[in-house]
């Protein structure tokens, strides 16, 4: 198997920089489109032989360095008993968000084995498939999901989740308590199964300020996180927005903190020290620009990172719809064509090479 993923989370000499995508599995792909015209998301993860399927379309289509589990963040909702529906054209729905005390009371303990058994299953499967290719599995962070079983589906300003941090800790510091347990038992049964990473999706957590980071996320996030890295495999912290966070998720915890877009990726690195792994990061509208322009991003970043042992290519954020799969196939080949070999030279010129 190629390991030059899990050796780049580890911070150890790879001969060529890794490359894989958040939702490189999904809408923008044909063969996915094809198999959503006969099943919803949600029959889909919870069918293991079509998510071990979709996860690996783009290990097929694109050639990157590993796999990630087709699922979604919300699957714990499921068995929690918030309702989980997905509105087309909407995203996910929440028919039963939190609003006090008694809702979270009233949540419904989950085991991830019989729970949640189909994504085991959809693990065990693509490793008994997978060959040389590691498997990434996932779970959303705490405050994310909290944030989607409290505003009842997506927000932009968070009002409704920040108003129960601020005006009700009591119930926030409950439903978190029970979250950041369901989500450490989640992800360790993902490990156990079979999972080579994990990631930790705290997609919405650049919302929030330092102080409230530090005050109402941090502790759950480091419960997660820790259990995870017990385990003994590389953990990825990810979120978005996050430039002012990177400390506090570093104090989390994290083998590789993600880094999106909003601050280059040697700044973000030298906040976090050397000490740490990261993941990103190039803007994922990129990926619709000329291929000229696609080739001088990829090379500045591979030029930030400057052929230091711990760099994983990805996006700040997932592949959007309507991506044109020729330019992201085109990138996993920017990547591992022109990479910096670990002695800080460039393997070959970037700007002066021409890529189809």
């Amino acid at each position: 198997m190629s390991d030059r993923f899990l050796r780049a989370c580890r911070r150890e000499p790879v001969g060529t920089t890794p490359v894989w995508f958040m939702r490189q599995a999904g809408r923008y792909m044909p063969e996915y489109r094809a198999i959503r015209e006969k099943y919803s998301l949600l029959e889909i993860c919870r069918h293991p032989e079509l998510a071990a399927e979709v996860t690996l379309q783009p290990i097929r289509a694109l050639g990157v360095d590993a796999a990630i589990l087709f699922a979604d963040i919300l699957l714990p909702a499921i068995p929690l008993g918030v309702g989980l529906e997905f509105a087309k054209g909407e995203g996910p729905v929440l028919l039963n968000p939190i609003r006090n005390l008694d809702d979270v009371k009233n949540l419904r303990p989950v085991n991830p084995e019989s729970d949640l058994g189909y994504v085991m299953e959809a693990i065990r499967l693509l490793r008994g498939t997978l060959s040389g290719v590691p498997l990434i599995g996932f779970c959303g962070a705490p405050f994310t999901v909290a944030s989607y079983l409290i505003e009842g589906g997506s927000s932009r300003e968070f009002l409704k989740t920040k108003t129960m941090m601020y005006s009700a800790p009591e119930v926030w510091r409950a439903l978190m308590d029970k979250l950041s347990g369901v989500l450490r038992d989640y992800l360790v049964a993902q490990i156990r199964a079979g999972a080579q990473a994990v990631q930790i999706f705290d997609s919405w957590v650049g919302a929030l300020s330092p102080q409230d980071y530090e005050n109402f996320v941090l502790p759950y996030s480091q419960m997660v996180l820790q259990a995870a890295q017990k385990e003994n495999v590389p953990v990825i912290h990810f979120g978005t927005n996050t430039s002012t966070l990177l400390p506090l998720m570093k104090r989390a915890g994290g083998d590789v903190i993600g880094l999106d877009w909003r601050i280059p990726l040697d700044d973000g690195w030298k906040i976090l020290g050397d000490n740490v792994a990261v993941q990103g990061n190039l803007d994922p509208a990129v990926l619709f620009a000329p291929r000229s322009e696609i080739k001088k991003r990829v090379g500045d970043i591979l030029q930030r990172a400057d052929g230091r042992s711990g760099h994983i290519f990805n996006l700040g954020h997932g592949i959007l719809q309507n991506t044109p799969v020729e330019n992201v196939k085109a990138v996993v080949d920017m990547v591992h064509e022109f990479s910096f070999s670990n002695d800080g030279r460039a393997a070959e010129c970037i700007e002066t090479r021409d890529v189809a």
